[in-house]
């Protein structure tokens, strides 16, 4: 995919629109494909079996500390870090990982991190969202924090999110998001919208769950008791 071809101050100007609308689009009940003007696959209400597997795993949400990280950007990994940190000092204190909740809200640009590697390669997700690989120093082509090899992370012995996940952290992906990136995505490429977006869904890492936006996600973490952390930069 060449993004380049795209007129760069039209792309521009969308994401910036995209960012301030996904904000509020969930609880505004927006009809964001047709505002933004992209081919987008989302409509104002959300699949009947997305609400309800995300309410269901939201029950998950347990112990006594609990924390939901707003992650709407790459950031590097970091929000991955502030997850297994949050993980690793609690247990320093003298709480078992079944004691707490970690879980990571992953939306807007952070949303290729729930995505598997053949979805990096093909629609080229690291430049598309601005993820370098620091072994090559160039747009990554691989999900470098699902299973993170030596070097991904600035420290050793940091989980990725494969690991958290067997631990009992929750991470989730926003679906209005895909449906609007996909859309960038099916646009720039000539395919169809819903094609890839049922694709890039399809593509989710096991155990990381779709939910209705990100947004809503924060929401109804935060209404179990879980306290917010913005991790996007």
């Amino acid at each position: 995919m060449d993004f380049q071809n795209l007129n760069s101050s039209k792309l521009s100007s969308r994401r910036n629109f995209v960012g301030k609308l996904m904000a509020t689009a969930g609880a505004a009940g927006l009809a964001v494909p047709a505002l933004a003007g992209m081919p987008v696959s989302t409509s104002v209400h959300a699949p009947s079996k997305t609400v309800n597997e995300a309410e269901a795993w939201l029950k998950n949400v347990n112990g006594k500390h609990r924390v939901v990280y707003d992650a709407p950007e790459p950031h590097a990994g970091f929000p991955v870090i502030w997850s297994w940190a949050f993980m690793l000092s609690n247990n320093q204190t003298g709480t078992a990982d079944a004691d707490m909740t970690s879980m990571v809200v992953l939306r807007h640009n952070a949303i290729p991190f729930a995505m598997k590697d053949e979805l990096w390669k093909k629609y080229n997700f690291g430049e598309m969202f601005k993820v370098t690989d620091n072994s090559t120093q160039a747009a990554s082509k691989r999900n470098l924090y699902y299973e993170p090899k030596e070097g991904d992370f600035p420290l050793p012995g940091i989980d990725g999110i494969k690991a958290q996940l067997n631990r009992g952290a929750m991470y989730c992906v926003c679906d209005l998001a895909i449906g609007i990136y996909s859309g960038f995505a099916a646009q720039a490429m000539g395919l169809n919208a819903e094609d890839v977006k049922k694709e890039w869904v399809a593509g989710i890492r096991p155990g990381i769950q779709v939910v209705p936006s990100g947004v809503w996600a924060l929401g109804r973490a935060q209404e179990r008791d879980c306290a917010y952390i913005y991790a996007g930069g």
